[in-house]
């Protein structure tokens, strides 16, 4: 394959919101730029980067597609990204391996959640990025109205690079602000044909261009003092001024495009190569905190940002090449597991398509096969350097679900299925809680949560369904009490004695547990005292009152009895535990629930309806913060009352608003609702021994 040096790369990640074209678009670029041969189509779901079945059945990007083309010398690789919120891991580990992004945006609706969503991104790491107006053949297309919105969002650095001609049905062409020229497109979607401006534009397209000509000049000194005196830019110095303000991102330039009729791709490309980085600008960042440059020379460092499951060649992982060459059967090393690696056969992807690769050099994009421990976020390298790429933060879910396999004998199969999307997915969690007995899953959102199930089974062969979460309540006690628990049995042989008393008494919220020897004179023989804490561990874990561990309590055996003949551990385990349950049924017993720290961030008019609903949730809001246009509300939950509160809240803040939470600590359940647990515990043991 044909090599280039990494300032001829261009690495672009497709973000935005949701249906606004992205993987259209990335179809676009690829045919015209005669990377594949036709134009498919996202309606038909036959583009090159619908690879995933799941993708295919919803007709939504779920997972992010890779995909490369050549265009005026350069290479680009284009990563398309997901604008569903429940796929972001996907958007935050593209982010992670390019150097500019295009944030497309429906030009029939404008700025819209995720657009708000990526550009935050984009700011935290100081990406260069283009706007597309996409959807220009819309009926209600409004390139005016979409720069406005854009403006009111994201700042002056916004700036029109293009006027369209026409829109919805008239959509036909675009006037380019830099050359000041008008290109029509051809019928074939691929080449566009000079014409002269419209009249009714040349006033638009004046003023328009003499606003990017000056925040142009302001990339440079030199620039700014010959504009300052001529008021002018030659066309060589307005393009040298803009590709620098483009690429330190502060400029941020519009153009509008209709990707799925083909409209508008060849000037997108040509955007892409003219004004955003290579791929020689690319660095990344170490665990040391050492900043690592892209480099052609040197021992190979390469990061993993994705894992594609492929029926013929198994995991592909999608690595970023930072320093160095990768080739086949290279000897590497996982530097963040410490594990030795052999490069299996190297890819570059097509979407669904891959090619063979005799190499992949610094500042390329493609794939590795064959590797035994390797998963996303590791970097392999040289074991001498130890050098780990700082992975990028991922949001932790923000919801969660009880799963359990429709057949019994599934429960293997499903642990297998589940683990493995795990490593393939880091924004998903699966915990086994051996005190609730079910198998927890979180991700991202109900959807997400959804394709993990379509994923067990159409890859893993098992039905699964979904359950809402036992809550992990505690009990405990309030006040101190004492009583006697005696175990007396005669079966004919060598009976069975044990005689002890306990006191008990709360401790400082958690302590947990604390057994006292208190025993004086040996009324109970040392040999039996541990088997007096082991039956009041047991019940303790058991529950007293409901079915719950018991916490924070102290416990002290300060008297007893015992038989020389028929004592033994057994008979004192089993005295232990009948004394243990007396004295708590005396000592106010209380459950309790599992409090979360919850944070909330919605936009600024949300805030009162947010705040009411916590309330309703028994929450109590410790503080509030202002975050330019969103306010950030904290506040502790009962997690009894955050089941799905994810779905809710983006109903409530039409997608606008999101949360975390992180678990707390304990609080006693309020006395009408602790009643209710309680009595349908008692209603459950019933029915066992019925």
């Amino acid at each position: 394959m044909k090599q280039f040096p990494p300032a001829q790369i261009r690495n672009v990640a497709l973000v935005g919101h949701q249906e606004s074209g992205k993987t259209m678009l990335a179809e676009s670029l690829l045919y015209t730029a005669g990377a594949i041969p036709r134009l498919g189509r996202a309606a038909d779901k036959n583009t090159a980067m619908d690879y995933d079945s799941e993708k295919i059945a919803r007709g939504s990007t779920i997972h992010s597609g890779v995909a490369h083309l050549e265009h005026a010398g350069a290479k680009v690789n284009i990563i398309d990204t997901p604008g569903y919120e429940d796929f972001v891991g996907d958007v935050l580990l593209g982010l992670d391996v390019v150097e500019g992004a295009i944030v497309a945006l429906r030009a029939d609706a404008g700025v819209e959640v995720g657009t708000d969503r990526v550009w935050g991104f984009l700011q935290d790491r100081g990406m260069p990025a283009l706007f597309l107006a996409n959807r220009m053949d819309k009926e209600h297309a409004n390139y005016d109205k979409c720069l406005a919105l854009l403006h009111e969002h994201f700042g002056a650095g916004v700036h029109a690079l293009q006027v369209p001609i026409g829109s919805g049905e008239k959509f036909r062409g675009v006037v380019d602000l830099v050359d000041m020229k008008a290109y029509e497109f051809e019928r074939d979607g691929k080449t566009t044909k000079p014409i002269d401006i419209p009249d009714d534009l040349k006033e638009k397209a004046t003023a328009l261009r003499k606003e990017l000509m000056e925040s142009a000049a302001e990339s440079d000194e030199a620039l700014m003092e010959k504009y300052l005196e001529t008021e002018s830019l030659s066309e060589d110095e307005f393009r040298t001024g803009l590709a620098a303000g483009v690429r330190s991102a502060q400029i941020f330039p519009v153009l509008c495009a209709s990707a799925a009729h083909n409209m508008g791709a060849s000037l997108v490309l040509d955007a892409i190569v003219r004004l955003l980085p290579g791929a020689d600008t690319g660095k990344c960042v170490t665990a040391d905190g050492k900043v690592i440059k892209t480099e052609a020379n040197g021992t190979p460092l390469a990061y993993v940002f994705k894992n594609i499951s492929d029926p013929h060649v198994g995991d592909m992982l999608c690595v970023r090449v930072f320093h160095g060459v990768l080739t086949p059967a290279l000897d590497v090393h996982n530097t963040t597991r410490s594990t030795a690696e052999r490069l299996g056969g190297l890819f570059v992807l097509e979407g669904k398509n891959r090619q063979d690769a005799d190499r992949l050099q610094a500042g390329d994009i493609g794939a590795l096969v064959k590797l035994k421990a390797t998963k996303v976020r590791d970097t392999l390298g040289d074991k001498a350097s130890g050098a780990v790429v700082k992975p990028t933060d991922l949001p932790k879910p923000s919801i969660n679900s009880a799963i359990l396999p429709v057949a019994k004998g599934d429960d293997e199969k499903m642990g297998t299925g589940l683990h493995r999307i795990m490593d393939e997915d880091p924004t998903f969690e699966v915990t086994p809680t051996a005190e609730t007995h079910q198998t927890i899953i979180a991700g991202q959102g109900e959807l997400h949560l959804e394709i993990i199930v379509h994923r067990l089974k159409e890859r893993f062969g098992v039905n699964v369904t979904l359950e809402k979460p036992r809550i992990p309540y505690r009990e405990s006690i309030r006040r101190p009490a004492e009583a006697q628990g005696r175990h007396k049995k005669q079966t004919g042989g060598r009976g069975q004695f044990g005689d002890v008393w306990l006191k008990i008494e709360p401790l400082t919220r958690g302590k947990h547990f604390e057994f006292v020897d208190g025993v004086v004179g040996g009324v109970v023989p040392h040999k039996f005292i541990p088997a007096v804490e082991k039956g009041v561990i047991a019940t303790m874990e058991m529950g007293v009152i409901a079915g719950y561990p018991m916490v924070d309590v102290k416990a002290t055996l300060y008297d007893g009895s015992y038989h020389t003949v028929d004592s033994s551990e057994q008979a004192f385990k089993t005295a232990g535990s009948l004394a243990f349950k007396a004295a708590v049924e005396k000592a106010n017993p209380v459950l309790l629930e599992p409090i979360v720290v919850l944070k909330v961030k919605v936009p600024d008019e949300y805030m009162g309806d947010v705040m009411g609903d916590l309330s309703g949730r028994r929450g109590k809001i410790s503080g509030t913060e202002n975050q330019g246009r969103f306010a950030l509300i904290s506040a502790h939950v009962p997690m009894a009352e955050l089941y799905k509160y994810s779905t809710h809240l983006r109903s409530m803040t039409q997608g606008r608003g999101s949360h975390t939470r992180e678990f707390s600590h304990y609080e006693e359940v309020p006395r009408e609702i602790a009643e209710k647990i309680i009595a349908d515990h008692k209603a459950h043991v019933a029915a066992e021994h019925k």
